[in-house]
């Protein structure tokens, strides 16, 4: 089947904070007398993200009383940490906490190195490109801040939809905007579970982001390193 569309994750597939994750913990770390490099972060980070969306599926988090976010938190500061070599107390974890809230009180986002080339092209190829995502908030002026909405055909949310991933009807509500089948779509993102496996069950073709090399364990799906990589699946 040809590929007329290609979708994908926002978080951790197209965009990181900005300032990126691993430079604010670094800087958080550092005030507390924490030192650590800070590019050996973001595997860990990466890692902790997953450790929430796990949770999160289990219980939607924000809802669970304030202790158990906190505690959750706190696990996601120790799995980061761990990965770099560190090992916090529960003490640190919280300052940790504390400090990069204050971060990232205005979120700001910024594109990964890979996306514009990526989408230059599979926009040479003609293909329908777009945003399926869990976030609840508004992409469009974030797209066309970052430059990245002259390529978009779509960008649908869990706050447009009032459907998360991996709810199938997500996935499908995209479809409807794109026009395509399932099996000529290909949706993106860096995590098994939410991204390529749920675009699979609503029929599309998954592919794993595996930024840092972490999951060479999942063999039943195409997986990257780098977003130019999709060149080889469309």
């Amino acid at each position: 089947m040809v590929t007329r569309a290609v979708l994908f994750d926002w978080f951790n597939t197209l965009a990181d904070y900005d300032p990126p994750r691993h430079e604010a913990h670094a800087d958080a770390c550092r005030a507390l007398g924490i030192e650590v490099a800070k590019e050996r972060l973001s595997p860990g980070i990466l890692l902790a993200d997953h450790y929430y969306v796990d949770e999160n599926r289990r219980s939607p988090v924000k809802q669970r009383p304030i202790e158990e976010q906190m505690a959750i938190f706190s696990r996601m500061e120790h799995i980061a940490l761990r990965e770099a070599g560190v090992q916090l107390s529960d003490d640190q974890a919280l300052g940790i906490i504390q400090k990069m809230a204050k971060v990232f009180a205005d979120t700001r986002f910024s594109l990964y190195e890979d996306v514009l080339p990526a989408f230059d092209l599979l926009k040479e190829r003609g293909l329908i490109l777009g945003v399926i995502s869990n976030i609840d908030r508004d992409l469009v002026p974030v797209c066309q801040e970052l430059g990245l909405a002259p390529y978009l055909d779509l960008i649908i949310t869990s706050r447009d939809t009032g459907y998360e991933k991996p709810d199938p009807r997500i996935f499908q509500a995209a479809l409807q905007h794109t026009g395509t089948e399932g099996s000529e779509t290909i949706y993106v993102g860096d995590h098994h579970a939410i991204d390529v496996l749920a675009a699979e069950q609503a029929g599309m073709q998954g592919v794993l982001l595996d930024r840092f090399d972490l999951f060479g364990h999942i063999t039943s799906c195409p997986r990257i390193t780098s977003l130019v990589d999709l060149v080889h699946y469309v």
